[in-house]
């Protein structure tokens, strides 16, 4: 059973990770300005994002 919650709790946050950096992606260039958001960092903006 444990190993059943692991690879759940793994999909989940791959899809988390994925669904943020097609967020940040789809940002428009304006408002990534705005935020200080350098679209090349995206990979790694998400990844802190879901993982910590």
């Amino acid at each position: 059973m444990i190993i059943l919650t692991t690879l759940t709790t793994a999909v989940q946050k791959w899809m988390e990770y994925r669904n943020t950096l097609a967020e940040l992606r789809a940002m428009p260039l304006n408002v990534a300005l705005d935020l200080d958001i350098y679209r090349g960092d995206a990979k790694k903006i998400a990844a802190k994002a879901v993982y910590g």
